[in-house]
C-alpha cells in the first residue's frame, strides 16, 4: 500500500506527528564499474581533479543532508550521523556504503540511497574524461532498523 496518498488519493507527505521518535539506520550501497587502469588511476593518487574519493565521499554526505530538496514528500531530518566509504575492489570495482543515522520519526531509508546515488554519480563525473563507458549499478537498501515498519537485511550478492 501506497502512503503518500491522502484521502483523496493525492500524492502528499505522510504525517508523522503522532509517531514517537525512536532510533533509526539505513545503510544503502552503489556499485560502480570501471577500466581497471581508471581505478589503478584513482588509487595511485594520479588523477588530475585530486582525490576522486574524497570528493565523492563529500557529496554523499551533502547529498543526503539535502534529500527532501531532492525527492518529492520526503521530511526534512535532522540526521545524526552520516557515513559514506568508498572501497576499491580490484581490478575494477567500485563498492560504495552510505550509513545514516538519527533518533526521529521517520525513517533514513532515501537519506542512504541518496548519499550512495550521489557519490557514485560524483565518482562517474570526477572520471569521464577518462573512462566514459563506467557503470553505475546495484544501488540498493542493505539494512534498515527501526521504526514501526520492523528491521530490514537485504539479501547478500556478490
Amino acid at each position: 500500500m501506497l502512503t503518500h496518498l491522502d484521502a483523496q488519493g493525492q500524492a502528499s507527505m505522510v504525517d508523522v506527528t503522532s509517531k514517537a521518535a525512536t532510533s533509526r539506520e539505513a545503510v544503502a550501497e552503489s556499485i560502480v564499474r570501471m577500466l581497471p587502469a581508471t581505478l589503478e588511476l584513482i588509487q595511485q593518487g594520479g588523477h588530475a581533479k585530486g582525490d576522486v574519493f574524497a570528493v565523492a565521499r563529500i557529496a554523499g554526505i551533502m547529498a543526503a543532508k539535502r534529500t527532501h530538496e531532492l525527492i518529492p514528500l520526503c521530511h526534512p531530518l535532522m540526521l545524526t550521523s552520516i557515513k559514506v566509504e568508498l572501497v576499491a575492489q580490484a581490478p575494477d570495482t567500485v563498492r560504495i556504503t552510505a550509513r545514516c543515522k538519527l533518533a526521529g520519526q521517520t525513517g533514513v531509508e532515501m537519506e542512504a540511497l541518496t548519499a550512495a546515488s550521489i557519490a557514485a554519480l560524483t565518482l562517474y563525473d570526477m572520471c569521464k574524461a577518462v573512462d566514459k563507458g563506467m557503470v553505475i549499478e546495484a544501488t540498493r537498501l542493505l539494512t534498515k532498523t527501526g521504526g514501526k515498519s520492523g528491521d530490514f537485511q537485504a539479501e547478500q550478492r556478490p
